[in-house]
């Protein structure tokens, strides 16, 4: 049988663990374990925690936690930051939970020329908390031990004049650029909106270092682009070789 592995917000350090609301709920309600089972706790630091259940309540669950950590899955050696233009439905929600299983770094939503997605105020508050919740089920599913950071929403000038990776690539299919670095560590990759980039926001970023990054001859979705690219960098550079 697998042992769950669940995500809590609360320093882990051995002894009786009284386990936060979220990972209560997640156990008692929706797994519906009983004392006696086991679990396997993480908070983001890397770590990873054996634990068994003593007492199990719909609100209430407490742990006896192994002071051990256990042997992890390492973190990428290539540190990948994804800006990725917003989209509707929950296209968005699987480009976040599919690159955290593919490894990246963080993650952050943007707001580009074509993106036809109105979020602001509470309303976008409440997006980055549901895309929040994704990547940490993500990496409860996937074993990983460390998160993703799921940065504010944003323009895409912004996010583009913070950067401070090696390598940056935008994803452009009209445009076969090559890619001459191949000792890269950290990779910023840009995905457009469903209508792509706009001509002045693709020579923008070629003008500010970017290199144009064509997967294939088709165009692919907002939604598979990011994919299919973390899938060759990591691949390439990272731990998928």
């Amino acid at each position: 049988m697998r042992v769950p592995r669940v995500y809590v917000d609360q320093p882990l350090t051995g002894g009786e663990l009284s386990l936060d609301e979220r990972a209560a709920h997640y156990v008692g309600q929706v797994l519906r374990m009983r004392a006696g089972r086991e679990l396997i706790l993480f908070n983001g630091d890397g770590n990873a925690y054996a634990a068994t259940i003593i007492e199990a309540a719909k609100k209430h669950v407490l742990c006896q936690l192994d002071s051990t950590p256990q042997a992890a899955i390492a973190a990428s050696p290539l540190k990948i930051e994804l800006g990725i233009a917003l989209s509707k439905g929950d296209r968005f929600d699987l480009v976040i939970q599919k690159a955290t299983e593919l490894g990246v770094s963080s993650i952050t939503p943007l707001f580009t020329e074509r993106v036809d997605v109105k979020l602001s105020g509470e309303r976008l508050e409440k997006k980055q908390r549901h895309w929040q919740q994704i990547m940490i089920s993500a990496c409860e599913q996937c074993g990983r031990n460390d998160l993703v950071a799921i940065k504010p929403a944003q323009a895409l000038a912004q996010w583009r004049n913070d950067l401070s990776a090696e390598l940056k690539l935008v994803l452009c299919p009209a445009v076969a650029g090559a890619i001459a670095d191949d000792t890269a560590k950290s990779i910023a990759l840009l995905v457009g909106p469903e209508g792509g980039l706009s001509d002045s926001e693709i020579e923008q970023c070629l003008s500010q270092g970017f290199a144009a990054l064509q997967l294939g001859p088709r165009v692919l979705r907002t939604e598979t682009a990011p994919i299919a690219a973390i899938s060759i960098l990591q691949y390439r550079w990272g731990d998928m070789a």
